[in-house]
């Protein structure tokens, strides 16, 4: 094999998590195999998408739980802009909801930090072939999906929120005020109470605790 081929066969990767130490163990993970390479790493979700679009990787590793934009954000901003790049989620959350929604977002597979060491060579290898790769528990996961929904059950979807929501409620969840989170989304309070509002009933919550208690279960923000 030439050089040029050889490196054309490298997997060029570009991984993403807010904490410099979990970068560093996964780097050394792919690091050590021939067809893979990290070529660029981002501290945040914005970061990320920006670093994505200028040095092109072949696929993009996403820690949920980041700053600015969350992972799924930052997913659903790459598949929109760049469609034909390979996105996995990286994990510490083994939650059902999640996995649905980084489905949603374009990701072709999802991998629980806990076990990266085992699973996350053959999900990056999985994703350059266009094959999802899961985890056991979310195998069983849309097999009951798939049951509800043959039932005629539709609250998985019903829970399903959208990007805006997702993102009023991280905010919501981190103590911004109404006027705080209108002025960094652009929009009007009025607007984001009425988000609010609709996250609390979609959800089937309370009040702000519940919200701040659920975006922790989903990621969105850390405890």
């Amino acid at each position: 094999m030439t050089t040029t081929e050889a490196e054309r066969a490298t997997i060029r990767i570009l991984l993403a998590d807010d904490h410099a130490l979990v970068r560093r163990g996964v780097r050394l993970i792919l690091d050590g195999e021939p067809d893979l390479t990290v070529v660029a790493e981002a501290g945040d979700g914005a970061e990320a998408v920006d670093t994505a679009l200028a040095e092109q990787p072949d696929l993009v590793i996403l820690d949920i739980a980041m700053p600015r934009l969350t992972g799924l954000q930052a997913a659903r901003e790459l598949s929109r802009l760049r469609p034909e790049l390979r996105i996995l989620m990286l994990t510490m959350y083994d939650n059902e909801q999640y996995f649905f929604e980084a489905l949603k977002a374009g990701a072709a597979g999802y991998v629980l930090k806990s076990v990266a060491d085992r699973d996350l060579i053959e999900a990056c290898r999985s994703a350059m072939r266009d094959e999802p790769f899961l985890y056991p528990g979310a195998i069983n996961a849309l097999i009951r999906n798939y049951l509800d929904h043959k039932d005629g059950c539709g609250d998985a979807h019903a829970r399903t929120l959208t990007g805006r929501e997702e993102e009023i409620l991280k905010l919501v969840a981190e103590g911004h005020t109404s006027k705080e989170i209108a002025d960094v989304l652009v929009i009007s309070p009025r607007t984001v109470e009425r988000h609010r509002a609709n996250l609390l009933h979609k959800l089937g919550l309370k009040d702000r605790l519940e919200l701040t208690r659920y975006a922790i279960r989903a990621g969105l923000i850390e405890a």
